[in-house]
């Protein structure tokens, strides 16, 4: 800093002017906030610490200089009051003894520096007070320009609402919490018929529709209580002229700046057309397009629906039926008539229970459904049943075709407690088969214990393959006896089952499911090799017995174009003499054997395997027929031998069975055929057909199926005739 002139020629130091401002400038930052850095406040407090010494040592004095400085703190913004009190005394306190030393007691220096501090408080204040009038003014012009853009903008909004609430394609409204309508616009006032005068004179609640949804009106009670801010529903109202239009209605609510409920303002759109799309899309996915009828879809949500909403003593029936022979009508007179008739029965139904109330829906096909809702029992639905069939039984006339028709129908009735959905309709698929089963055109009752029985039967029928990979099945032997010297000369092969949770299954139990299923193939193939195996072992061991091996065939085996291979095949890979092994066919299966299977049996026959008739006499034998088969063996039903049974006074129970059978071996002799007597149980009838000439017998008397282990000590001699199934090998 260039030294400054004093009186007596000496000059100000710098080092003192810059410790003073120094030291106001750490006052500064400890008595308040300063907008500058330390070293910017101690250079800008330099420069007035040196324009107040300048002030103070000027030949002529004015305290303008101390004002300024004053004032240049104010914009310098070190405007704390704390700040402004210690500035004023450290000027009259340490000024002229750090700045300016030895020169306090200079004539007119106290004046001059009280001068200064006033000037200095002056200009501060001076400055201070216009600060504040400029930012007041500032405030004040900012709130009136926002004041200003505030109604500027309230005023466009009002504009803008007024636009939309006129020109809005939707209804807008406003209700007071009361009910009684404020306005509404003109697309409202359209909607509903009525001008907008008519409507501000309406209150909302005279504009209830009689069917309006459950619960609608309490909504709208809840929403002008405040318990709600909005509400939407879709809600009918009816027009001035008295028809209905359906709209989507949404109400808010519009409350009071104290949070009191004011206004509603509801806004609603037409959208009758909308629903009545709706209406028919839902029609078409809920009725069947063919006949009108509700559909599967709609049945099921009507039943669960029911099932869902019923007490526990509640009944619910169901009648599923079902045209006979429908696929046959299709077939040969086309799907246009098939369709045709659909149509008539359809109707026939719908109307039969018309005036019962029971839904009648198509499941699909030519199956139709009637559910009898709340009936008093099994005899209501019985009813229902019994009038549909009258009225399909009826002629339908289609186009020149006159057609009679038949139904059968699976009834079931029960308690809506005691089942659901799925499972009523699976116990009526269930009974309408059984329906069918037994000669259609009638109805039948479901049956627990019946339907428990077929459903143990369809699990044997499930397990029947792997039970054969598994290695389940078992032969057994029974033997056939001689009825001239009571010696063993066959036996005949039988299977079983060694079910691991039933135990030994017999074959009426999974036989016939085997043919339904086509399984009967691979078993029989099976239980020919194992007895092929079996006979062969025999034989190796007891030559001199030369005992036959019989195995049933059933019709699908004699039909399979394989057979002969598979025969010879088994009779190869065994070694078993073919002469050893006899074939039983079914009397049914050969009398009908024609072409090929016939070629078949000549087949077998050269090969020199034994072919026999199981159970003669049970179906339509056709003599002549017969002769030209190369049939072996005749075995005689067990019926025909059962009546050759002896009471228990030793009487014949029917002499005219004993003359059947004599009969049958006389026919059968003369054709050059053996014959062998089964289910033989008593000594009496074994003497009868010895007495009658029958060749062989077989049956309980003679020895009931066993192991092989035990046909092997029978011929031996180590066991007795009657070994039972359950002997061990």
């Amino acid at each position: 800093m260039t030294a400054v002139p004093e009186p007596g020629g000496e000059q100000l130091g710098r080092a003192g002017a810059q410790a003073y401002a120094a030291g106001w400038a750490r006052a500064a930052r400890r008595l308040g906030f300063v907008p500058l850095s330390a070293a910017e406040s101690e250079r800008l407090l330099f420069l007035h610490t040196v324009r107040l010494a300048q002030a103070l040592l000027a030949e002529t004095f004015s305290a303008q200089p101390a004002e300024d400085v004053g004032r240049a703190l104010v914009e310098a913004h070190l405007i704390e009051p704390r700040f402004l009190d210690w500035s004023v005394t450290a000027l009259g306190e340490r000024f002229t003894a750090e700045v300016l030393p030895g020169r306090a007691d200079l004539p007119g220096t106290a004046a001059r520096v009280a001068a200064l501090q006033g000037g200095f408080a002056a200009g501060f204040a001076r400055a201070l007070r216009d600060r504040t009038f400029t930012q007041q003014e500032r405030i004040a012009r900012s709130a009136w320009q926002a004041r200003d853009t505030v109604e500027q903008a309230l005023r466009d909004s009002e504009a803008r609402f007024r636009a939309v609430f006129r020109g809005a394609a939707i209804g807008i409204g406003l209700a007071g919490i009361d009910g009684q309508i404020v306005d509404v616009n003109a697309s409202f006032a359209d909607m509903l018929g009525y001008s907008i005068e008519e409507l501000r004179q309406i209150n909302v609640a005279s504009l209830a529709h009689a069917e309006d949804a459950p619960g609608m009106w309490e909504l709208y009670q809840e929403l002008i209580e405040g318990q709600h801010e909005s509400a939407r529903v879709e809600k009918r109202y009816h027009r001035k002229d008295g028809s209905v239009v359906w709209t989507d209605l949404a109400v808010s609510l519009i409350r009071h700046d104290d949070g009191r409920p004011r206004f509603t303002v509801a806004m609603i759109e037409d959208i009758t057309e909308r629903y009545e799309l709706q209406q028919r899309l839902r029609f078409q996915a809920l009725h069947d397009p063919l006949t009108g009828l509700p559909n599967r879809t709609l049945f099921f949500e009507t039943l669960g629906q029911l099932l869902g909403e019923a007490g526990p003593d509640h009944r619910i029936g169901v009648c599923f039926l079902d045209l006979d022979g429908f696929k046959a009508v299709n077939d040969s007179l086309g799907h246009d008539l098939g369709d045709r008739l659909l149509v008539v029965i359809a109707r026939r139904l719908a109307e039969c229970v018309a005036g019962h109330g029971h839904l009648v829906a198509r499941m699909g096909g030519d199956e139709f459904v009637i559910l009898v809702d709340g009936g008093d029992g099994l005899d209501d639905a019985v009813g229902v049943a019994e009038m549909a069939l009258a009225a399909v039984s009826a002629p339908v006339h289609v186009g020149d075709q006159q057609l009679a028709v038949s139904a059968s129908i699976g009834i079931v009735d029960c308690l809506c407690a005691e089942t659901s959905a799925s499972e009523l309709m699976k116990a009526a698929d269930t009974t309408l088969y059984w329906a069918k089963a037994e000669g259609r055109g009638r109805w039948a009752v479901y049956d627990p214990e019946r339907s428990a029985r077929d459903i143990a039967r369809s699990a044997l029928a499930a397990g029947l393959p792997a039970a054969l990979d598994r290695g389940e099945f078992v032969v057994r032997y029974q033997p056939i006896v001689s009825l001239r010297d009571s010696s063993m000369v066959a036996v005949e092969a039988l299977v079983r089952w060694q079910h691991p949770k039933l135990g030994l299954v017999g074959p009426d139990h999974f036989i016939g499911l085997a043919e339904e299923t086509g399984l009967i193939v691979r078993l029989g193939e099976w239980v020919l090799r194992q007895a092929c195996r079996d006979a062969e072992a025999w034989h190796r061991e007891f030559p001199e017995a030369k005992l036959v091996v019989s195995v049933n065939l059933a019709a699908r085996q004699v039909n399979a174009p394989g057979i002969v291979e598979t025969v010879a095949s088994a009779l190869g890979h065994t070694g078993l003499p073919a002469g050893l092994l006899q074939l039983e066919l079914t009397e049914s299966a050969v009398m009908g054997t024609a072409g090929e299977p016939l070629r078949a049996l000549h087949r077998l026959a050269d090969l020199g395997v034994r072919l026999a008739i199981d159970d003669f006499g049970t179906g339509y034998s056709n003599l002549a027929y017969l002769r030209r088969l190369p049939i072996h063996c005749l075995k005689l039903a067990g019926p025909f031998v059962e009546g050759i049974r002896a009471d228990d006074a030793g009487t014949l129970a029917d002499h005219r069975d004993e003359r059947i059978v004599d009969a049958l071996v006389r026919l059968a002799h003369a054709l050059e055929l053996r014959v062998t007597a089964e289910a033989v149980e008593t000594r009496v009838q074994a003497e009868r057909l010895r007495a009658l000439h029958c060749d062989t017998g077989q049956g309980c008397w003679f020895g009931s199926p066993a192991p092989a282990g035990v046909i092997t000590a029978r011929l031996r001699g180590d066991a007795a005739p009657g070994s039972t199934e359950g002997t061990a090998e």
